[in-house]
């Protein structure tokens, strides 16, 4: 395992790689609030055995379970062998005394006296709107100073413009931001990700394998993979390509099974420190206009045809059907589309009236797609 000295964490020596525990085991499948407590236990504990002492949880994981499944894991000595990063759920903070408030439960449920990366969870333009009208810093400086939080910091999940608004708004120790290769223009993006660096704000990485999408390639990219003279899995070059940029100081991987743990943590003792080669770093592009290539609609999410007019979610229909045409994952896909039936704003609501056609940049034959996605979805 992989440690990384951080100059602005106080020199804090952390892993490389990251425990998220909002994908641990569970009993019951659907179900993500019934945790199998022994087997995630056994699971959190086996990673910091193995070097990990990165552990990352939130208020919501597993409905509010993964928290107190963390707190009973980090008994018996292993809470003083890892920096432990919780979120403040922003969406539940309607007044500021919401802010200490759901801090303190969290203490309580991680079985604690401090936090040593608090997040504002999942920050948008929304959230942050609200967090400045309730003065959030008044309250992390309050949090860091009677030495409940140690670092204050945030999770993001919005556009670049926003990033940055957000990043100068605070003396943050961290900001935990969505990138892999297939999302080098999302949300913070490489330049997000860059702008942190300069301002000396270091970036714990969430989604570096895309949920797990990245593991398990179409056959044309485990074609072109298997062929590359560099030998590596998929996780590899997920994990390879994230890892190369000096700002990323933790990489977040949320693993379900020890078979996961071991692979990973294999992955880490010989990942690359520095810049991939430019050879290599030109195949990763080759392999992200492979996926790309894969998609069968073709959104741009302009949403010109929003909002139609029978209530059809277009554009989230046809965004989440090229993702799930892109990587081979339609169980995903009819898991969504299952959702849109029971909202009354899936395709089966097309009247074919033409309006949303009238509007689209791209012309995409927006009525056809819909009724193909529809039959598909059958």
């Amino acid at each position: 395992m992989q440690y990384n000295v951080v100059p602005e964490w106080g020199n804090l020596q952390v892993s490389r790689l990251g425990m998220g525990c909002m994908r641990l085991p569970t009993k019951k499948d659907g179900d993500k609030t019934v945790v199998d407590r022994p087997e995630a236990i056994e699971l959190i504990r086996a990673a910091i055995d193995g070097g990990v002492n990165y552990i990352d949880t939130a208020y919501g994981y597993h409905g509010g379970q993964s928290e107190l499944v963390t707190g009973e894991a980090l008994l018996d000595g292993y809470r003083d062998r890892v920096s432990l990063a919780t979120k403040l759920p922003s969406w539940l903070v309607k007044e500021e005394a919401d802010m200490d408030r759901i801090l303190d439960e969290q203490l309580k449920k991680l079985r604690t006296d401090h936090i040593d990366f608090y997040l504002l969870h999942a920050v948008n333009k929304s959230h942050i709107a609200n967090y400045r009208k309730l003065g959030y810093q008044r309250f992390l400086d309050r949090a860091k100073a009677d030495g409940r939080i140690g670092r204050a910091c945030f999770s993001f999940h919005d556009d670049a413009a926003t990033f940055l608004d957000i990043l100068d708004d605070y003396d943050w120790a961290m900001c935990q931001v969505q990138f892999n290769y297939m999302d080098t223009d999302n949300q913070a993006g490489l330049s997000g990700i860059q702008a942190a660096g300069r301002k000396g704000v270091g970036v714990v990485v969430m989604e570096p394998i895309r949920g797990g999408a990245l593991a398990n390639p179409p056959e044309t990219v485990k074609a072109m993979m298997e062929g590359y003279p560099v030998k590596r899995t998929p996780v590899e070059w997920a994990f390879a390509y994230v890892a190369q940029f000096p700002e990323n100081r933790v990489l977040l991987s949320g693993m379900s099974n020890t078979q996961q743990l071991s692979e990973n943590l294999k992955t880490f003792e010989t990942l690359n420190e520095g810049p991939l080669p430019q050879a290599e770093r030109d195949f990763i592009d080759e392999v992200t206009r492979a996926y790309r290539s894969r998609v069968y609609v073709g959104c741009t999410g302009c949403r010109y045809c929003a909002p139609c007019p029978q209530g059809v979610a277009i554009p989230d229909i046809f965004h989440n059907f090229d993702e799930s045409y892109m990587f081979d994952n339609f169980g995903h896909f009819k898991w969504f589309y299952g959702e849109c039936v029971e909202k009354g704003t899936d395709a089966s609501k097309c009247v074919e009236c033409g309006a949303c056609e009238e509007q689209c940049p791209q012309k995409i034959p927006i009525i056809r797609r819909l009724a193909e996605i529809r039959e598909r979805s059958a």
